[in-house]
């Protein structure tokens, strides 16, 4: 791994970007499901999967769902239930069904009521290797948000088979419907529907390039949960701190690919020294070791990146938790390992990366569930109310809202 060693000062960062060849090709890819259907998304599924699929084979036979899970090996079986439960206890525990009830001077009330979407997508990638806990993080969460309907899509395999622990996932999360299909045509068939995929109301689930420029062109079609990026993993280390540990998360990390941007700050020169080489072995990639001149400064640089993923190691750096607030995940302590995030912990790994996390939030319930203001108005406040309403209208020069409001007065 190459590492690169300084001190912190005014750079570029990574930031998620689309060239615009990707661009034209995702809106073609799009306007052709769009007025093809299936075939289009058969079409493209040989062209960029190199998978031949029949007309009827698109969405995965329920047979095929079931056999799936006998197939598992069983600490494959085991960690997938572990993860369900760990996402669904964090999941439940943000979800909150009462409505907000305001009562207001003029005696009427205002109640601001949570609905989940009806239909929700989850995309699974397929990458080096299949995701099934992107399928717990997705499904889990929709299912928890009240979601009826959950389809999950993969990109079909050799011989255009779906994986079978993506089957075995989808079957133990209790999706509806699991279609063999990626890239931008998967996006594009899920936003507008075709004979074989009904349309949905929310897409979430971190892609490639295409997949992440596809989920922008439908933006206002349906509901995203944000553009996905590579991974990311920023270290803030003080003294005391286990180089080891510190570069093996990095590593670790950097197993997305060599695009994931990894980093460790930290004002002790000696422990960088230390990671740097417990890094030489590492996989193809970068990683970022730069000198700060105390833990502060390392946090008031990490907050302007608002990294994926942020781990806190050695005491004086622990200390500084109660004050982050960008990131996408904080990770607090020696033990905390992103990688638990990534599949037991029970938070969510599908998180905003190239600096989104400065407005953005990991997925959770509230991304398949909206608010919804509920007004009831007894004659006597549309009395109170109208003089106010009824001025404010016709200074904008609506006379019809006006006399709307008056009349009830």
């Amino acid at each position: 791994m190459r590492v690169i060693r300084g001190r912190i000062r005014d750079e570029l960062w990574h930031t998620v970007s689309f060239e615009l060849d990707v661009q034209r090709d995702v809106a073609k890819v799009l306007a052709e499901v769009r007025a093809r259907g299936d075939e289009a998304v058969l079409d493209f599924t040989e062209r960029f999967d190199h998978a031949e699929l029949g007309p009827d084979q698109l969405r995965v036979d329920p047979k095929e769902l079931e056999a799936s899970v006998g197939a598992l090996e069983p600490a494959v079986l085991a960690g997938l239930r572990t993860a369900i439960a760990n996402v669904g206890a964090v999941a439940r525990a943000q979800v909150g069904d009462d409505p907000v009830r305001v009562e207001l001077p003029e005696g009427h009330t205002v109640e601001v009521v949570e609905h989940p979407v009806r239909r929700a997508a989850i995309y699974v990638p397929a990458g080096r290797a299949p995701y099934p806990s992107t399928v717990v993080m997705g499904a889990i969460t929709a299912r928890t948000a009240g979601v009826e309907e959950i389809a999950v899509c993969a990109p079909p395999g050799p011989g255009g088979r779906a994986h079978p622990v993506i089957l075995a996932a989808c079957v133990l999360c209790e999706v509806s419907e699991v279609y063999r299909m990626g890239g931008a045509q998967a996006i594009a068939a899920l936003a507008y529907g075709t004979e074989s995929v009904a349309a949905v109301d929310v897409i979430v689930g971190p892609g490639n390039p295409y997949v992440q420029e596809a989920k922008r062109q439908v933006v206002g079609r349906v509901g995203i949960d944000g553009i996905a990026g590579p991974s990311e993993l920023v270290v803030i280390a003080s003294t005391g701190a286990d180089p080891e540990l510190i570069a093996l998360d990095l590593i670790a990390q950097a197993e997305h690919g060599p695009d994931s941007p990894v980093s460790c700050f930290s004002p002790d020169g000696q422990l960088l020294d230390a990671v740097a080489a417990a890094l030489e072995d590492g996989p193809e990639g970068e990683a970022k070791l730069m000198e700060t001149d105390d833990v502060a400064a390392a946090l008031r640089f990490t907050q302007q990146i608002a990294p994926e993923h942020l781990q806190l190691m050695g005491k004086e750096a622990e200390a500084l938790a109660d004050r982050v607030r960008n990131a996408g995940c904080l990770f607090v302590g020696a033990g905390a390992a992103t990688a638990f995030g990534d599949y037991v912990a029970g938070s969510n790994h599908v998180l905003p990366t190239g600096g989104a996390a400065r407005f953005q939030s990991g997925l959770s319930p509230a991304t398949f569930r909206r608010r919804m203001a509920r007004v009831s108005l007894p004659a006597e406040a549309a009395a109170r109310l109208a003089p106010a309403g009824a001025a404010l209208a016709r200074a904008e020069g609506f006379p019809l809202h006006a006399e709307s409001m008056e009349r009830r007065a």
